[in-house]
């Protein structure tokens, strides 16, 4: 029997074998019922959270992630794009994200510790954008629709948001209408005719993921209001760029002022 640190954890499926050189995982993957046996070939390997793992098989990548409850970028994406080709509303694939944010701590691994604000595209087509958005402490978007269903989920830290509707008689103005605070796991859909703002009110990086269905979420033309007037006006992506640029600016500042 070959040392704790240098086994390879196996176990055999058909054909198809899955295996690890990390201890770190010897216990928890033998108490799912793997063996350590000698070395074997090997399609591919990948990374779940911090443990190697590779594959004779491709398929064995998605089984080992389902059965030790892990979140793998690759196959959550592939389930939102199963769960919107079965139902092209937002319910399918609030399931989806429900179940992945049950785990917040297995999402946080795999896509990595928030570091500064931002949004990173995880997946885009012209009916379905899955984003991974990061807002900074403090960080406040003014209200904005998006014209298609959307649905949130919170994976580390807190995005509180409060929702808006037109004024009668006012096309153009919105009053506030309702709020509501997303801690981890939670999860949230959103309907197509949607106005909302949103705040980061803790004093670290959130993170969470967002996804829009019915529609392109990057050609889509979509409103914002002016959060001292509440006038509507068109979406500026520049805008909302620069925004994200100014959070990071006040996040890094505060972090030099505590480091020094």
């Amino acid at each position: 029997m070959l040392p704790q640190q240098d086994r390879l954890l196996v176990r055999s499926l058909g054909s198809a074998s899955v295996w690890t050189h990390d201890a770190s995982c010897f216990n928890l993957l033998e108490a799912s019922g793997y063996r350590t046996q000698a070395a074997v070939g090997v399609w591919g390997t990948t990374r779940f959270g911090n443990i190697q793992v590779g594959f004779e098989h491709p398929i064995e990548q998605v089984r080992l992630a389902r059965e030790m409850g892990m979140f793998e970028t690759e196959r959550f994406i592939a389930d939102c794009e199963a769960a919107f080709a079965a139902d092209s509303s937002h319910k399918a694939i609030r399931e989806v994200v429900a179940r992945a944010m049950s785990e917040p701590a297995t999402v946080l691994k795999s896509l990595g510790e928030p570091k500064r604000a931002g949004s990173q595209t995880l997946f885009h087509s012209d009916s379905l954008t899955i984003l991974n958005v990061i807002w900074a402490p403090g960080m406040m978007v003014m209200p904005h629709n998006h014209r298609m269903w959307a649905v949130i989920g919170i994976y580390s830290g807190r995005e509180d948001n409060v929702f808006w509707r037109r004024i009668p008689g006012e096309p153009n103005r919105i009053e506030a209408a309702g709020a509501k605070a997303l801690c981890e796991k939670d999860t949230m859909p959103l309907g197509s005719d949607v106005i909302h703002s949103v705040i980061n009110p803790i004093d670290r990086l959130t993170g969470a993921i967002h996804i829009y269905g019915g529609g392109d979420f990057f050609a889509a033309e979509r409103s914002e209001w002016d959060s001292l007037t509440l006038d509507e006006h068109r979406h500026d992506r520049a805008r909302t760029l620069r925004m994200f640029e100014q959070a990071n600016a006040r996040y890094e500042a505060s972090l030099r002022t505590l480091d020094g």
